[in-house]
This record gives C-alpha cells, sequence and structure tokens, in this order.
C-alpha cells in the first residue's frame, strides 16, 4: 500500500483521543491520530513522527499522524489500514490459507458488523482484523486499552463456529520488529478470556508483522500467536 507523501515533524503531546501537538518545521500544529489506542510507548515527548498534510476545508488539524519512529523501526499508527492491507495481501495470493477469490467488506450478522466474508470453493470464511501497535522485548500486545468491541466481535466469530462456519481472528502489527503476539493480560483480561474460548471453540487467531516504510507499508509475514 502506497503512502502519501509524508513530512518529519516531532510529537509534544496527545490533546485528547484523536488529536496530537506536533512540532513541524520549529512550528507547534495539530495532527489527526487515527487510532483510539494508548500509544503510551510510541507518543514520547520530542520522538521523531511522520505527517500527512491535509488541508482539507473545515479541517482543525493541518496534518495526519501516520509513522512513529522507534529507533531504526518505523511504526504505523493508522488504525483503518489494517482491512486494506489484508485485502491486498488477499487479492495477491500471498496469504496461506485464505485462497478465496470473493471478498465482502463490511458484512452485517446477527448484531455485529464483521470486517470480511470470505467465498469460493473452499467455502466460507468470515474475518475480523486488529491492529496491533504495541510491542514489549519482541512480543506485540494487543490490546493496550480495554476494548468492549473486540470481546463483542470474538463473540460473533465463536457463534459463527458453532453454526460450522470458518472463522478468524486477523492481528495485524503494523510493525516489523515483533516475533509473536499475545493477548495482554494486564490491558484488558476479559479479551484475553474471551480470545481462549474462541480459540476452543475452533476461530483461528493468526498475527502479521508488517513492513513500514516512509512511502509504503505492506504484510511482510506470519508470526505465532501466543496463549
Amino acid at each position: 500500500m502506497q503512502l502519501p507523501e509524508l513530512i518529519r515533524g516531532h510529537f509534544i503531546k496527545r490533546d485528547n483521543r484523536f488529536r496530537a501537538t506536533v512540532l513541524v518545521a520549529g512550528r507547534e500544529s495539530w495532527a489527526h491520530v487515527p487510532n483510539s489506542g494508548r500509544l503510551a510507548d510510541l507518543f514520547t515527548p520530542n520522538r521523531p513522527v511522520w505527517l500527512a498534510p491535509d488541508a482539507a476545508p473545515h479541517r482543525k488539524t493541518a496534518f495526519d499522524l501516520k509513522l512513529v519512529e522507534v529507533g531504526s523501526n518505523l511504526v504505523s499508527v493508522d488504525a483503518r489500514l489494517p482491512n486494506s492491507l489484508f485485502a491486498e495481501s488477499l487479492e495477491a495470493g500471498v496469504l496461506v490459507g485464505f485462497d478465496f477469490p470473493q471478498i465482502e467488506r463490511e458484512v452485517t450478522w446477527g448484531h455485529s458488523r464483521l470486517d470480511f466474508r470470505l467465498s469460493g470453493p473452499a467455502g466460507v470464511c468470515w474475518v475480523e482484523t486488529k491492529s496491533v501497535t504495541l510491542v514489549e522485548k519482541g512480543l506485540a500486545l494487543f490490546p493496550d486499552v480495554p476494548t468492549g468491541r473486540g470481546r463483542r466481535h470474538l463473540q460473533a466469530l465463536i457463534e459463527l463456529c458453532r453454526l460450522g462456519n470458518r472463522a478468524a481472528a486477523l492481528f495485524v502489527i503494523q510493525r516489523l520488529d515483533a516475533h509473536g503476539l499475545a493477548p495482554h493480560e494486564q490491558a484488558d483480561p476479559l479479551f484475553a478470556a474471551t480470545l481462549r474460548q474462541a480459540l476452543e471453540a475452533g476461530v483461528e487467531a493468526r498475527a502479521f508483522t508488517c513492513r513500514v516504510a516512509l512511502d509504503s507499508i505492506a504484510i511482510a509475514g506470519e508470526v505465532p500467536v501466543l496463549i
């Protein structure tokens, strides 16, 4: 996936869930944060960030905050990207076990709206994707804040499996420096418990790292989900 042209700035502070103050060319500006997670490990004062300018009318922020520098690595913080990254990899045929020619997005089932309904000669597979940015000592952790919505999605996948459907929770780690993924017990023990229930019910849990550059981001490879 191609990224828009980015300019470098520095993080100053997070004003609220969806806005941060950044320093660009010596001046303070507001940037939209496309992620409702805490991101406390990434958003530290003076950390380099990469921003996409946006001068659309009626916007209160001059930029979208896209990437954060962590040492020699880049981390994408845009929680809107995993669906497109997954779809792009599906269409390229690079995801083992997901050989489905028909891709439907944002499909309602019961009281939930799930990200994908895949179908083809292999049958049907329901998929819910999750954006992951937190990595500690090489281990990706999800979530970094309690997520009732995430638990509801897992419950929907459990019910689909019980009805004989294939279902998968797919974690897109938007950075390259993770060797595995685990549920974040401290941040949301209920999500961790629900994920274990989902696996027992037959829901697949898969995790993929991403190769992030200043001009593009793409799914790089699969890492194990550690329960």
